[in-house]
């Protein structure tokens, strides 16, 4: 869901040139700056690092949820997963800005209780040590998606259909527990661009980064 956002926001922006996208399915839009790999197993794309030199910028979107799974399990599919690719990038483009998304409570200590939280934390530590241009935390909570973009998990699309209508609500009483995916985007793009104050962002600095891109833009 958070991809479909961040990859709408990147194909409006003029100043992105060349988009590529490399995950398990297809994303459909065909559009001159977009470059597709899909591919079942994204574990290891050591067999496209040609593919993968001259970008600026990753935005690692990936993700799953905890529910039902084992730690090991949890692990292999959000820190294992993550390291092999982001290891892979810093070899062939150490001059790149990797953007992660992971997710409010990530525990950085990696000592708490809460499974995912852990391994979430241990995830962006390992990330934070490796020898990018830069590496940026994103530490989204509740992510309202629009523009018809929805969540492939069916749970996910009826929690977030019963919230909708009092999205803005939650906007304005907890900004810095709400975003869209929208904002994701913008805010993404904007990192990538200039930088930003720390390197791990809450939900407050993402919105935050969201709104100098807007302003900048009006500008």
């Amino acid at each position: 869901m958070v991809g479909q956002g961040v990859l709408r926001e990147c194909l409006l922006d003029p100043k992105v040139t060349d988009i590529l996208a490399i995950g398990r399915s297809s994303i459909a839009p065909r559009e001159q700056k977009l470059k597709e790999i899909v591919r079942k197993d994204l574990a290891n794309i050591s067999d496209i690092e040609s593919d993968l030199r001259g970008y600026d910028a990753c935005f690692f979107c990936l993700g799953v949820t905890s529910a039902g799974l084992k730690e090991h399990e949890y692990r292999k599919l959000t820190c294992d997963l993550t390291l092999g690719v982001a290891q892979t990038l810093a070899k062939v483009s150490p001059g790149m800005t990797f953007i992660y998304v992971s997710g409010m409570g990530a525990d950085s200590s990696e000592q708490g209780r809460v499974m995912w939280a852990r391994v979430r934390g241990e995830t962006e530590n390992a990330l934070l040590r490796l020898p990018f241009k830069a590496v940026y935390i994103f530490r989204p909570g509740f992510i309202q998606p629009l523009h018809g973009i929805q969540s492939k998990t069916k749970l996910y699309r009826a929690f977030y259909a019963i919230l909708e209508p009092i999205h803005p609500l939650l906007r304005r009483l907890a900004p810095k527990y709400v975003t869209t995916t929208e904002d994701m985007g913008r805010a993404m793009i904007n990192v990538a661009e200039h930088g930003a104050p720390k390197r791990v962002l809450e939900m407050a600095d993402v919105n935050d980064c969201a709104g100098a891109q807007a302003l900048k833009n009006d500008r």
